[in-house]
């Protein structure tokens, strides 16, 4: 079992900047990919961005050139950085491991955390 705890989310006006962290209870090493998702109201989640093991990020086209993904390993944390937020950037923000264990990709959510882009 796998525990994600996020922090990071608030309150920000458009133009701002936010980091959200996610804390993992095991070994990053033994996690493939961490990944951050969104879900605003009445929409599905989506990816927002991911990074493997090996520190090679991918994101979603919407946010390209304005959140940067980051791991720390020592640290067991995944972290977000968000810059020049737009009100459309507003949505609940989901930490997400993949750990792949005994022949299966398994994955594990953190609780959740509120991103409000608004003047």
């Amino acid at each position: 079992q796998v525990q994600l705890v996020e922090s990071g989310g608030g309150l920000v006006q458009p133009g701002g900047s936010l980091r959200l962290s996610c804390a993992a209870s095991v070994s990053m090493f033994s996690i493939s990919v961490m990944g951050w998702y969104r879900q605003a109201p009445r929409k599905q989640r989506e990816l927002v961005a991911d990074i493997g093991r090996g520190g090679a990020p991918n994101y979603t086209d919407s946010v390209k050139g304005r959140f940067t993904i980051s791991r720390d390993n020592a640290k067991n944390t995944v972290y977000l950085q968000m810059d020049s937020l737009k009100p459309e950037d507003t949505a609940v923000y989901f930490c997400n491991a993949r750990l792949f264990v005994d022949g299966t990709w398994r994955n594990y959510w953190g609780q959740g955390t509120q991103v409000t882009v608004s003047s």
